[in-house]
């Protein structure tokens, strides 16, 4: 039978080597102390404990221990235990070659997050009890690479509810956000024999960047005031599009467009990529549905809880065509990849109306801080054009020409996070390039929005 002491303490890793055990000992303690791998405060497991992990005699570690406390680098109490003793650490000697830490600008209006500060901690906390109660002990395992059964189910009803998706359980794959969800389509698509895909011309770098290390060409397509132009579709085997609210350009896809792109798919049998990245929120528009309503044989839907919740989630989605759900699964991996625990939680989540309560307040908040910004353009900066506000976390504030870099070196000495619409132009776009700020309204806290509104009236031209 195990001796009781054997559970208890904590583990040590120590490598005694010298002319003696009891010098060995000493030695290896001293510089772990030393080297700061034994932070002060750090309690050190009992002479017992150590001499049993050890392999060597009690009184050895305990003599070793008493050598430490004598010169100082240990402490010992009397109830309390031997402890590393409170001293100066000196740092590693790569410190000097340590990255910096970037230094973190005042205020922060760039697109793509949501205000981390609002995430709903409490009922957050409140869905995980419930989740993990009732949680089956198998749910612990390695699991479906599709995801959660629970999850997959909530998600069906609710985008069905809310975003007019058609689907089941069973064609629904959980992913650890949009660019994994695309790195796995760019699996799917390059197996399928796809070289060519079509992307807006305006968009985000890592995607272009996720479909490339697939081994797949992209493709920039035109660009107007009706969204993207579907003109040039016929060389690609599939499109990558952000039809319900263009990124970062704002507009919905023109419904001739919208039925031009699933004319071209039946016919030549090309797959649509439907980026529905911040569809919960519109404010002055009615909700345009998903693309995937319109042709589930041909759509594969992708969503995130990264802009309605936080992206430390970790947690998408992708709806996929009939057929297509095994290979998208192999192609995720053998095993459920995306935190269990947290699915669970979303599960519960959503089915408990908790999500929707969340998505309307949150809605409600970015309004106002939307029509803030809106209101103090108009009264500091007049003639900048403001688009894409109608729904979404950014608007985009169109410059004179040619300011562009020069307002965001201003900004920059303001110590404000800016991005301009140039740094999301695809390489290759046709379309002309326009001057403006991509601004984020959904980052700052509530308490630094107005610091953030008054440092961006004071870049502006």
């Amino acid at each position: 039978m195990a001796k009781s002491w054997a559970t208890l303490g904590v583990d040590l890793h120590l490598e005694p080597a010298g002319p003696g055990v009891r010098r060995g000992l000493t030695d290896a303690l001293r510089e772990a102390v030393r080297s700061g791998r034994l932070a002060p405060g750090t309690r050190l497991p009992s002479s017992r404990t150590l001499a049993a992990d050890l392999g060597i005699a009690r009184n050895t570690v305990a003599e070793a221990y008493a050598d430490l406390v004598a010169e100082g680098w240990l402490t010992a109490r009397v109830g309390s235990g031997t402890s590393v003793a409170d001293r100066a650490v000196l740092p590693p000697t790569d410190a000097a070659r340590a990255p910096r830490e970037r230094h973190r600008p005042a205020y922060d209006l760039r697109p793509g997050t949501p205000d981390l500060a609002s995430f709903p901690r409490a009922e957050w906390l409140k869905a995980a009890r419930r989740a993990l109660t009732a949680a089956p002990d198998e749910a612990l395992g390695y699991g479906d690479p599709r995801g959660r059964v629970e999850l997959r189910t909530a998600l069906a009803g609710y985008l069905a509810r809310a975003r007019g998706v058609r689907t089941d359980p069973g064609r629904v794959l959980v992913v650890a956000g949009f660019a994994h969800g695309l790195q796995v389509l760019g699996k799917v698509l390059r197996a399928r024999g796809v070289r060519t895909v079509a992307v807006e011309s305006y968009g985000l770098d890592e995607h272009v960047q996720r479909l490339a290390a697939a081994g797949l060409r992209t493709v920039p397509l035109p660009f107007d005031r009706l969204g993207t132009d579907p003109d040039g579709l016929d060389d690609a085997g599939a499109v990558l599009l952000t039809a319900a609210h263009q990124f970062p350009m704002g507009v919905p896809l023109h419904r001739d467009r919208r039925a031009a792109v699933l004319d071209w798919a039946r016919r030549t049998g090309g797959l649509v990529l439907e980026d529905d990245y911040d569809g919960e929120f519109r404010y002055d528009r009615q909700p345009v549905g998903a693309l995937q309503g319109l042709d589930p044989g041909h759509v594969v839907h992708l969503g995130t809880a990264s802009k309605s919740l936080a992206p430390a989630l970790r947690l998408g989605w992708a709806v996929l065509p009939p057929g297509l759900t095994e290979q998208a699964a192999e192609a995720k991996g053998g095993i459920d990849t995306c935190g269990v625990l947290d699915q669970l939680t979303l599960a519960e989540f959503l089915t408990s109306g908790a999500y929707d309560r969340h998505v309307r307040s949150a809605r409600l908040r970015y309004r106002r801080r939307r029509d803030a910004l809106v209101t103090a353009l108009a009264e500091h900066a007049p003639d900048a054009h403001v688009t894409g506000i109608a729904a979404g976390l950014h608007a985009v504030v169109g410059l004179p020409p040619g300011t562009e870099q020069s307002v965001l070196q201003a900004a920059a000495w303001q110590g404000l996070a800016l991005h301009g619409l140039s740094r999301f132009r695809h390489a290759s776009a046709r379309t002309a390039p326009l001057d403006a700020l991509v601004v984020g309204y959904g980052t700052p806290p509530d308490h630094a929005w107005r610091g953030a509104l008054d440092a961006l009236c004071r870049v502006l031209p």
